[in-house]
């Protein structure tokens, strides 16, 4: 089901109660970094096999959590000392091989991180995944196609086999410096941009000189006489020309086809030196030089698509404004503050780091996180998050996160690592592909060996037909189909505040048939609000307030606070306080005893009348918890409190129904309060009083009457339910860790909209993949045959190859329209040094 779960588990608060189970105490540690043991399981390839090893695992005792990676294949399992030896036989029973990886040897943080400069798609991961599969020692292997690196972790002397079978499969791994290798920090970014500036300009400008080359020998063939001098001058500059742009094509290619594989570069390696050797040296050369223009068309055009998501990297500034032990406030590099400093931003300067704020007021952009267009207004005690836009008031913060643990790094990482995990078409390409290439290399040699005897063409004409085919038959379009769009729709939701965490449920969300909702915090805001209240007879109304303000402010009752706040005045001193458990509190204002409590303290005081019972039964029935002021003699007024549902839920209902999903609520709270809460939203079916073992099992329900089913919730109560549905939304992301262990989709800025966005953008996905995938037979299809039939000539053969590829990848680009986040900022601190030390 999912590569990451959690299995902690409490309920939703109850009301105003606020009651709530206890944990049980083996699940305290799931899904805390760092517990557990983690095993390499070289042959878990899919998810699949991955659902075969949960199935396995689930049913035994003493297992907290599994924390599957995909792109490591790694299993981390959380469990009791007891359960190990017992996991362990039954993922060899079901025919896996678990191997025990040394202790803190994480994959993301552990082994030597090398660039691949000429990695440039998942069919080269491929090939040297499969280099290095086979070594002993390797224990894990961590691909960032991103940023073409790969980091190895492996035994000392594994190291240097490893970097030999790379080489052996034809690529140069560069190993990065140790200061560098904080993935997403700022020194690997340098680094990374640096190498794609260089290589770009160098491949550039060697490239033009290969296509003036290559268009030189075709004057030559077309204009020179027809003297052997002239030939021999011609095929010398078509070489110089295929040596240019074709050096990197042959490295791969040579060291493909030397493991009798057939790949991209091992197909266009034999097609242009056939088409040199048979006289065809103009059409070579320059076949080779468009190829590898457009391959490096290409490949910018791919890393716009991988790198979408890095570019909020930029929006953290690197240096800021720390109050010293002196105090003084000086310029500090990020990765230099710890937690707990005291950072200050003035107006129109971006948050460096996450943080709490101690003192002043703002509005922030939050945009770059959480999505949200509209600024959100900050003071004491709340959270900012680094790389959001502080747009009014000077703010002071303490810092709660490191800059490698922002939440905003975390984003980062998270898309990356989706990144590595297949989509289910994906994989269909991949399979497809492996035999695509073979059939049309064997047509092509059927037409080279069988096309003279049966269609009377020369051995010359047949052999040409037939490079032709080889160039028809690279499936560099149909494999860069998926994951370009895949890459695209995951930074797109990233950048709208949709953080999915795999191609696998990017495109999967748009099979959700129902979706089950958590109330408190999901569907409502999650505290208690005063909706309403009543003077009775001919009271004064703000004495009424007054008095209820003052009994009120003395109790830490969540609804007392709730109704002190929605007030908004204050009252003279309550003396005599006194707090009555299970029922409220009674003190003496001005001189007169008043009681404030719920139904039970009044109805026992005897003050109770049908008109008091009548007016508590309308709110009742609405959910909402009822408190009511008394004197020793009758009711005074009435206050009416509830958790009110976010603006956005109604909305988000309707929008559901447009999808034709069906939105079921589950909530801890009790049925009546649930029924009120769904009737406001629009929501049919409404479930209370349902433990965290209930909710699980109404999911189970769900799927069965229903088909795929999602859950959203806050991410810790109802991570069970979570990890049982096909796709887990978890609300309130920002800053959560848990949040973004738990679920399958984090949606960073509680706007519960975002789910039927989420299944919008899948479905959008999907029909982009299937364009291109369609588009990228198609065009082979037809040129296949025209290969066959003689009409094709190996230049249309490059267009059509080329021309598709770039074309799979602008579509898949248009994904990312409309998300782009470019919020305008003031220099940061390291720009106004002057004017910060003047501070």
């Amino acid at each position: 089901m999912k590569p990451e779960t959690s299995t902690s588990t409490s309920v939703d608060s109850c009301g105003s109660a606020g009651c709530s189970s206890p944990v049980p105490p083996e699940s305290t540690t799931a899904g805390v970094p760092g517990q557990g043991k983690l095993f390499k399981i070289a042959t878990m390839d899919c998810s699949a096999e991955e659902s075969e090893i949960r199935r396995a695992l689930e049913p035994l005792e003493g297992i907290r959590s599994l924390g599957f990676q995909l792109g490591a294949r790694t299993l981390k399992i959380d469990a009791q000392e007891s359960a190990y030896p017992l996991a362990l036989e039954a993922i060899r029973k079901a025919g896996f091989d678990p191997q025990p990886v040394a202790a803190a040897s994480d994959p993301i943080s552990q082994g030597k991180l090398f660039k691949i400069a000429t990695m440039d798609c998942s069919a080269e991961e491929a090939e040297i995944r499969r280099a290095l599969e086979p070594l002993e020692g390797i224990r894990s292997l961590g691909f960032q196609l991103g940023a073409r690196t790969l980091k190895i972790d492996a035994t000392e002397s594994a190291y240097p086999l490893a970097l030999d079978a790379i080489r052996k499969a034809g690529f140069d791994p560069q190993p990065v410096a140790a200061a560098v290798q904080t993935e997403g920090g700022p020194a690997a970014e340098h680094a990374d941009a640096d190498d794609h500036g260089h290589g770009f300009a160098g491949g550039i400008s060697r490239l033009v000189a290969a296509l003036v080359f290559a268009t030189g020998a075709e004057v030559l063939s077309f204009f020179a006489p027809d003297q052997m001098a002239w030939k021999i001058a011609g095929m010398a500059i078509a070489a110089l020309a295929i040596w240019l742009a074709g050096i990197d094509t042959y490295k791969k290619g040579l060291a493909a086809l030397m493991r009798g594989k057939l790949n991209i570069n091992a197909l266009m390696s034999v097609a242009v030196t056939g088409a040199f050797l048979i006289g065809q040296w103009p059409e070579a050369a320059m076949v080779m030089a468009l190829y590898a223009i457009a391959e490096l068309i290409e490949a910018k055009a791919v890393d716009r698509a991988r790198n979408a998501i890095k570019g909020l990297l930029e929006l953290a500034p690197e240096e800021a404004l720390v109050l010293g032990p002196d105090g003084a406030w000086s310029v500090t590099p990020v990765a230099s503050v710890a937690i707990g400093a005291t950072v200050r931003i003035k107006p129109g300067e971006r948050v460096p780091l996450d943080g709490k704020v101690t003192k002043g007021n703002g509005a922030i952009n939050q945009a770059p996180v959480t999505g949200e267009s509209i600024p959100v207004d900050k003071a004491p005690g709340d959270q900012v998050f680094a790389g959001t836009i502080n747009e009014t008031g000077e703010l002071e913060f303490q810092v709660t996160a490191l800059s490698s643990n922002t939440t905003l790094a975390r984003i980062i990482q998270a898309v990356e690592q989706a990144q590595g995990t297949r989509a289910p078409t994906q994989r269909f390409v991949d399979r497809f592909a492996a035999i695509y290439t073979p059939a049309v290399f064997a047509i092509a040699v059927a037409v080279a060996v069988l096309t003279p005897s049966l269609m009377g063409l020369t051995w010359l004409e047949a052999l040409y037909k037939a490079l032709v085919l080889l160039v028809i038959a690279c499936p560099c379009a149909l494999v860069i189909s998926t994951p370009v769009t895949v890459v695209s729709g995951l930074a797109a939701g990233a950048r709208r505040g949709i953080l999915i965490k795999g191609g696998t449920y990017l495109e999967d969300a748009r099979l959700l048939k129902a979706v089950a909702l958590d109330k408190t915090g999901t569907i409502t805001e999650g505290k208690p609000k005063l909706v309403e209240w009543k003077v009775w007879g001919a009271g004064d109304k703000v004495a009424t307030q007054q008095m209820a303000a003052s009994l009120a402010g003395r109790s830490d009752h969540p609804v007392s606070k709730a109704i002190v706040q929605g007030l908004e005045v204050q009252g003279p001193e309550a003396e005599n306080f006194k707090a009555l458990p299970g029922r409220g509190v009674e003190g003496v204002v001005n001189g007169l005893r008043l009681v404030l409590g719920n139904h039970r303290l009044i109805h026992e005081q005897g003050l109770c009348t049908p008109e008091v019972e009548a007016e508590l039964a309308i709110h009742e029935k609405q959910g909402r918890t009822v408190t009511l002021l008394a004197d020793d003699s009758r009711v005074l007024a009435l206050f009416a409190v509830a958790d009110t549902i976010r603006e956005t839920s109604k909305q988000a209902i309707v929008d559901l129904k447009a999808l034709g999903v069906t939105s079921v609520m589950l909530t801890g709270d009790n049925t009546a309060t649930a029924k009120a809460i769904a009737a406001q939203a629009g929501i049919d079916d409404a479930r209370g009083d349902l433990l965290p073992e209930a909710k699980l099992d109404a999911i189970k329900e769900m799927q069965k009457r229903y088909g795929a089913t999602g859950m959203t919730g806050d991410g810790i109560n109802d991570a069970p339910a979570l990890a049982q549905a096909d796709i887990g939304f978890a609300m309130g992301g920002a800053g959560t860790d848990t949040a973004m262990e738990a679920a399958d989709v984090v949606i960073m800025n509680d706007n519960l909209e975002r789910v039927a966005e989420t299944v919008r953008l899948s479905k959008r996905t999907h029909a982009i993949l299937w364009q291109n995938i369609t588009l990228a037979l198609g065009i082979k299809s037809v040129f296949l045959v025209m290969a066959v039939v003689g009409t094709a000539t190996m230049w249309m053969a490059v267009f059509a190859d080329m021309g598709a590829s770039l074309l799979v990848v602008a579509n898949g680009l248009r994904l990312l329209r409309g998300t782009r986040v470019e919020p305008s900022a003031k220099p940061s601190p390291s720009e106004t040094k002057e004017h910060a030390h003047a501070h």
